[in-house]
């Protein structure tokens, strides 16, 4: 598997950016809608934790373990959320998509299912990931929902794994999809983008 480099990923409706420190103001911006810093069971940054949040992303791009994005709004051209590449393993040819959120505004719109082939196509089909996984709350069942309609299947639960953002302790549920199960997985969403325009994953 190649190391994940800094790179643009877009649709005609979404477009995934390498994050930079210019991106403060947007992020901000992004989460106010919804405030969605109070939910304990997301890594969503207050305001005044932005630049910190993205200083941590920034390091670990260069520790060579993340690759973060924003996620971009077009034509418009707003930030409404940002995503990423983690726990990135090139010598098990493995990544994790996480680190997740968006504007409540479009949350349940098409912009999940877009970002998320967009990062599968480019894990798989670019990178040659022999597994990309995902990891969740044990508590955030919207999100279990949404990994689970992406297709990818659960490979267990991961007692007492993390700490919260109010401290206390999360089991965490692992997900994984390999390339064999790639082509219908992509097939599928696909063929939901081009015939529902809106879908919600």
């Amino acid at each position: 598997m190649l190391a994940p480099q800094p790179c643009t990923l877009e649709t005609p409706r979404v477009l995934l950016e390498p994050m930079t420190p210019d991106h403060e103001q947007g992020l901000r911006a992004a989460a106010r809608d919804g405030e969605l810093w109070t939910l304990r069971v997301t890594s969503v940054p207050a305001p005044s934790e932005t630049a910190a949040y993205i200083a941590a992303a920034l390091q670990g791009y260069t520790d060579g373990h993340m690759l973060p994005f924003v996620v971009r709004d077009l034509p418009g051209g707003r930030i409404i959320g940002s995503t990423r590449y983690h726990d990135i393993m090139p010598e098990v040819e493995r990544l994790e998509i996480g680190y997740t959120w968006y504007s409540k505004s479009r949350q349940r719109t098409h912009v999940n299912t877009s970002c998320k082939l967009l990062l599968m196509t480019h894990a798989f089909e670019t990178l040659g990931a022999k597994l990309v996984g995902w990891r969740t709350d044990n508590e955030n069942l919207a999100s279990q929902r949404a990994i689970e309609r992406l297709g990818a299947r659960k490979d267990g639960v991961l007692r007492s794994q993390a700490l919260r953002r109010d401290g206390t302790v999360r089991d965490t549920v692992m997900y994984s999809l390999t390339p064999d199960e790639w082509p219908a997985v992509k097939a599928r969403l696909t063929r939901m983008l081009d015939i529902h325009g809106t879908a919600i994953v």
